[in-house]
């Protein structure tokens, strides 16, 4: 399978890029380097694979801009595999199991190993989503179950304990899920309380606004539209600059040992 690039025509000037690709440690991957895979089942869709295990990831993360009548009706998942969809922008026709699901911007699907979900763009227009999926991790007696909704109904939390930032939880914090997908909020001029060092690892998308991020001790200056992925144990911190909330949709891994 090849790829189409995402083509403008002749340069206008010099080939640049603030994307940084550090593989295991993070990266940053920026809209204009983007390119649009062929991948069986997308139909009149333009894919973008982010966070893939060569990149140093356990899990992978899309980018996916549906056309009209564009879709996926073969089936996103497989046997062992959980999967996560949110709609960036739009609105689109989901089903897994025997259930339709209506979502528009800040809609949600989880579907868990081994449920595939299906989707068709119900937009006149475009729209865009982000797609995860995770080899899930089991014990014995626990299943997570699927969930769906919109960030408008989510509580929204005070992250530790600043008024400025504010988390929202998209999965139950049950030992039956092994993984969670947060959006994290930043007022302008917010940040983290201190830089995080942990074995947990991201996939970030930015939503709106601007930031600096602290990329394993490198500042880094992010905006809307960049994707941030963060391995085990990379430092990492931000906080919002500008007149906008700085906003993204993370995952995060949890719940579960260290396997040795």
């Amino acid at each position: 399978m090849g790829y189409l690039n995402n083509n403008t025509g002749y340069p206008q000037d010099l080939l640049m890029s603030r994307a940084i690709v550090k593989r295991g440690n993070y990266a940053l991957i920026t809209p204009g380097g983007l390119v649009k895979n062929i991948i069986p089942g997308f139909e009149n869709c333009d894919v973008t694979i982010l966070s893939t295990p060569k990149l140093g990831a356990t899990f992978v993360d899309y980018l996916v801009t549906l056309h009209p009548g564009g879709g996926n009706a073969q089936g996103f998942g497989a046997p062992g595999i959980e999967t996560f969809l949110y709609v960036i922008s739009g609105a689109i026709s989901a089903c897994a199991g025997d259930e339709r699901y209506s979502l528009t911007q800040g809609g949600y699907l989880y579907c868990p190993p081994g449920e595939k979900m299906t989707f068709t763009n119900a937009s006149s227009g475009t729209s865009q989503l982000f797609l995860y999926k995770r080899r899930y991790t089991g014990i014995e007696g626990r299943a997570p179950w699927r969930i769906s909704g919109n960030t408008s109904q989510l509580e929204r939390i005070q992250y530790e304990g600043m008024s400025n930032v504010i988390l929202q939880d998209f999965l139950p914090k049950e030992i039956d899920f092994d993984m969670n997908m947060h959006i994290l909020s930043f007022e302008p001029g917010a940040s983290h309380g201190y830089i995080e060092t942990h074995v947990q690892e991201h996939g970030a998308y930015i939503l709106s606004g601007q930031g600096m991020y602290n990329l394993d001790n490198e500042w880094v200056p992010v905006k809307k539209g960049d994707y941030i992925f963060m391995g085990a144990y990379s430092l990492q911190a931000g906080y919002g600059v500008g007149s906008e909330t700085f906003s993204y949709i993370y995952s995060k891994d949890c719940h579960r040992d260290v396997e040795i």
